[in-house]
C-alpha cells in the first residue's frame, strides 16, 4: 500500500522556499567577497580553515574531504589548485603509503589570516546583524537540532567549536 506524501502546509511552504533562497543567496554573498577580497572562492576557504585548525596544521586528504563534504577527488583538485598558488602542500603519509596528508603552508595561513578580518565582516553583515539576540539563540538552536538529525555522528562538520576560527 502506498502512503500519501505529508504535503507541506502554506506555512512550511513559505518557509522552505525562503530557506532555500537564504542559503543560496548567502553562500553567493559569501563567495562573491571571498572571491574579491581574497582571490578564492568559499570552499577553499573552508579547506584553509580546516587545516588551520588542525594539529601541524595538516589532516590527511580523506578526512579533509569528509570535514568539508566534499568527494576525494573534488578535494583533490581543490588542494592542486591550493598547491598551485603555494598556500598548502601535500605530504605522504608516514603510517599508510597510500594516503596523503594536505599540510598548511606558512604563505597559505597568511592568506587565510588575510581574508579572515572581510569574511567574518560579511557573516555579520549578511547574517547576525540582521537578527536580535534571541533570533541568533533560536537560529543556532534551530541549526544544531536540524545538524544532529542529519547527521548524528559528524564531528568533523565545519560548525563545529574546532572550526569556529572560520570566522575569527
Amino acid at each position: 500500500m502506498t502512503r500519501e506524501p505529508r504535503w507541506l502546509d502554506e506555512e512550511e511552504q513559505q518557509t522552505w522556499l525562503a530557506f532555500l533562497g537564504v542559503t543560496r543567496r548567502l553562500d553567493e554573498a559569501l563567495d562573491r567577497q571571498l572571491q574579491r577580497d581574497a582571490g578564492m572562492p568559499h570552499a577553499y576557504y573552508m579547506i584553509l580553515v580546516m587545516l588551520s585548525a588542525a594539529p601541524g596544521r595538516a589532516r590527511r586528504m580523506t578526512e579533509l574531504a569528509a570535514a568539508t563534504h566534499s568527494s576525494p577527488s573534488r578535494m583533490s583538485h581543490a588542494v592542486t589548485r591550493l598547491e598551485a598558488a603555494g598556500w598548502v602542500r601535500r605530504e605522504r603519509c608516514p603510517s599508510d603509503r597510500r594516503g596523503s596528508i594536505a599540510v598548511l603552508t606558512d604563505a597559505g595561513f597568511a592568506v587565510l589570516a588575510a581574508a579572515a578580518p572581510g569574511h567574518v565582516e560579511d557573516v555579520r553583515a549578511n547574517l547576525f546583524d540582521q537578527l536580535t539576540c534571541e533570533q541568533v539563540r533560536q537560529f543556532g538552536e534551530i541549526c544544531r537540532v536540524l545538524l544532529t538529525h542529519l547527521d548524528p555522528h559528524d564531528d568533523a562538520d565545519p560548525a563545529t567549536p574546532t572550526a569556529a576560527a572560520a570566522t575569527r
